[in-house]
């Protein structure tokens, strides 16, 4: 509904279509959600209420252009979320204020936790806080409530690495009404909102969910390190097209590309940044790449990596760090010989733990001659992919760098890759 909203309020839908979608939602008897349909496209979501695939969309305001992506929140899609969070520099997390809704998200096994996990290990450099449905009765702008919420997701986001002070912002908000996505809510419905945006509290002094945006400054963009584009999808429109976010270095028509893992190479036919053909695209951009040089549909794959030379490496071994979040029901510890999903950037591989090099507790105490990790403790080990993957130590190249595990709906593990095998010419 928010993502709708701001569409609508930066001038991207225009009256007649949202006229159209009232419409539909009413007869569906759920004529609050008339603005999620603008994301929601398909049946199955509209049916059901429930974002599946992540949603695209572009706004631009004055001073910056945006890609939306709205990811979904549900339980059985997180796949689909890791896709999308993948791509994103900030990640607005929606949190209800509704009485009931807030408390069932947060507590064990609510879905709040497993989000903010998985967007600090995807390189989501700013988190914005929205408590949403800030317009509801049992809310009804209420400082109290606000700040209740607030408080109890501090020390949580803390705990899943984010620096507070810098990286996380706290905004109320109203997704249905848009009170604070463009323009402040109205003093006479919120008094003390003002005074607190301007004494800087809840670490923003913007008031409205745009504004906070366009404030924010991203760093750790080198264009001109060398190329790197995860592959998200492929498509063919008179050629094949890769679809991907350029995290490092520029991609320009004419040049030459590896792809990695197969390391064939190919050159750039065509670059699209917003469904606009443009002459380069830099770090941060969403693009569509056409590939040349023969290059078939099935020579790209999600989760391959498009780059310059030097290349980026490709392994089936790597020995990495990870703090174990959550354990699956019927395994308790980790041991050598523990298998899952092996997420970074945008491929997934099954992987093994081949062995334990050393466990941290959470005391800070070493065990080195460890043979089993438990929830809560990092870990340092080794991982055995059951094919090569594209990938970089957490040193070199952030972005490549990060990955979670999963395994039976669950995330497992939060890690960083610390060493790859040496390089055999």
């Amino acid at each position: 509904t928010l993502s709708g909203n701001i569409l609508y309020l930066t001038d991207n839908v225009d009256k007649r279509t949202i006229e159209r979608y009232e419409k539909e939602a009413k007869e569906r008897n759920r004529e609050s959600w008339f603005l999620a349909f603008i994301m929601d496209t398909n049946e199955e979501e509209r049916a059901k209420g429930k974002t599946v695939e992540v949603g695209r969309a572009h706004f631009e305001t004055d001073v910056k252009r945006y890609t939306i992506m709205d990811a979904p929140g549900h339980k059985n899609y997180v796949p689909n979320m890791i896709m999308g969070a993948s791509q994103a520099d900030i990640g607005i997390l929606v949190i209800s204020a509704r009485k009931g809704e807030f408390e069932t998200g947060f507590d064990r096994g609510g879905q709040t936790r497993e989000h903010a996990m998985l967007a600090k290990t995807l390189g989501v450099s700013f988190l914005v806080v929205v408590i949403n449905k800030m317009d509801d009765p049992t809310v009804e702008w209420e400082k109290a409530r606000f700040d209740e919420c607030v408080t109890k997701l501090r020390p949580f986001l803390k705990g899943c690495g984010f620096t507070i002070k810098r990286e996380v912002k706290f905004l109320p908000i109203s997704g249905l009404t848009g009170a604070n996505v463009k323009n402040e809510v109205d003093p006479s419905v919120c008094k003390w909102w003002k005074a607190s945006y301007s004494k800087g509290e809840n670490n923003t002094t913007c008031p409205t969910l745009l504004s906070l945006l366009d404030s924010l400054e991203i760093s750790g963009r080198d264009p001109t390190a060398p190329l790197r584009i995860p592959v998200l999808d492929r498509y063919v429109d008179r050629g094949t097209i890769a679809m991907g976010k350029v995290e490092s270095g520029v991609v320009r028509p004419g040049m030459k590309v590896v792809m990695m893992p197969t390391r064939n190479e190919y050159k750039v036919d065509g670059v699209w940044a917003n469904e606009d053909p443009v002459s380069g695209a830099r770090p941060g951009e969403n693009v569509l790449v056409k590939l040349g040089g023969g290059c078939g549909i099935e020579d790209v794959r999600k989760g391959y990596v498009i780059c310059t030379a030097p290349a980026c490496r490709s392994v089936a071994k790597i020995i990495c760090q990870m703090a174990i979040v959550e354990m699956p029901d019927n395994t308790r510890i980790m041991t050598a010989g523990f298998q899952s999903i092996f997420h970074a950037h945008t491929c997934e591989e099954e992987c093994t733990i081949s062995k334990i090099f050393e466990t941290t507790n959470s005391r800070g105490q070493k065990n080195k001659q460890a043979r089993f990790a438990s929830v809560g403790m990092r870990v340092t080990c080794m991982l055995e992919l059951n094919r090569t993957v594209p990938v970089e130590t957490y040193d070199d190249y952030p972005f490549l760098g990060r990955f979670t595990l999963r395994t039976e709906g669950k995330t497992v593990a939060i890690g960083k890759i610390t060493k790859l095998p040496p390089k055999k010419d």
